[in-house]
């Protein structure tokens, strides 16, 4: 099947519910029933909270940093003060994080600061300077200054509304900038079954503590392991939440998910194992519930795709977009807008 095709697949799931209201916890008015965008979720309707526009999810199948640009250009974003741009650094020697050439000309026509925050399982980024080494040889301080967030320790944001967390520790850099690009290399993941825009601003944007915080359900800042996953999930979403919540819920924060590279393990593993989909396309939204979902719908109806969604259902990762909907970080319906056309 090719891309082209693929897409219209996805089309015919998510166009239909376009004018159905979007779930939004945040405001409590009359609730109204809503069927979800995706078949790869539960056909038991969700509740929704308010009535707002549907997100719109952009794409292109142009995986190049013309199409980056063009994805980024249609949100009609414009970023105030100082703008941070979030990713991933990669672990080496061969993991799959974003090609610093791919990305260079957006970075620096934002006049951005990549930032990233340390690691709390070891590896070559568990400290700052080993983490700058790292991001020096993958090639990210040659086209932007590098932000370590956490370098002096964590600050904390406010978790309304969720299932696990009080508080979100994120790095202390953090309240630097004011506008958050928030750039995904979209693959599995071998603790939450796939990562995107959610894992990127929830663990990601987590210091060393605010990722333990996460991983154990707000039990320890010290350990990732020993909590059940579904809280590890939730907490995942709660912690997104409280970063979209003071950014102002898509003004100052942006998403950008590039699906090259689809293997059903992630940046932070320095082996992942061999793609086994062909890339698929760079998507962007406001919305980073949308986003993912219309990224896992994307997977779900691309050939090859058996490794990548089993990986996903062992560890029920879509319940990370459940629980996230639920908590009013985003929605899972959304219009796909195909850019190429």
């Amino acid at each position: 099947m090719n891309i082209k095709s693929m897409i219209g697949i996805v089309l015919s799931i998510v166009m239909m519910p376009y004018l159905v209201a979007c779930s939004n916890a945040r405001d409590s008015v009359n609730e109204v029933a809503e069927v979800t965008s995706s078949s790869t979720l539960s056909s038991t309707p969700s509740v929704t909270h308010s009535q707002r526009e549907t997100p719109i999810v952009y794409m292109t199948t142009d995986i190049s940093s013309k199409g980056l640009i063009a994805v980024y250009n249609a949100l009609n974003w414009t970023p105030k003060g100082d703008v941070a741009v979030k990713l991933s650094t990669g672990e080496p020697p061969a993991s799959h994080y974003l090609d610093p050439k791919l990305i260079k000309e957006l970075v620096q026509s934002v006049k951005g600061t990549i930032v990233e925050c340390n690691t709390a399982y070891g590896g070559s980024r568990i400290s700052t300077a080993m983490h700058m080494q790292v991001a020096k040889d993958h090639g990210f301080t040659a086209i932007a200054e590098v932000d370590i967030l956490d370098a002096d320790g964590s600050m904390s944001l406010p978790v309304v509304g969720g299932a696990h967390l009080k508080e979100d520790l994120v790095g202390s850099h953090f309240s630097k900038y004011n506008s958050y690009l928030v750039l995904s290399h979209f693959k599995g993941h071998e603790m939450a079954g796939f990562g995107g825009a959610i894992k990127n601003i929830s663990i990601g944007l987590g210091s060393s503590e605010g990722k333990c915080l996460i991983h154990t359900a707000g039990k320890y800042n010290s350990t990732i392991y020993g909590e059940n996953q579904n809280d590890f999930l939730e907490s995942m979403g709660d912690a997104g939440k409280a970063v979209s919540d003071s950014l102002g819920n898509g003004k100052n924060i942006v998403y950008i998910n590039v699906m090259n590279n689809l293997s059903i393990d992630c940046d932070c593993n320095g082996n992942p194992a061999e793609p086994e989909i062909d890339d698929i396309g760079i998507l962007s939204s406001t919305d980073p519930v949308a986003l993912d979902q219309a990224c896992i719908d994307l997977v779900y109806a691309a050939k090859g795709s058996e490794s990548l969604r089993g990986r996903i259902e062992d560890l029920n990762g879509l319940h990370t977009l459940e629980h996230a909907e639920k908590i009013g970080l985003g929605c899972r319906t959304y219009k796909l807008v195909n850019i190429n056309d």
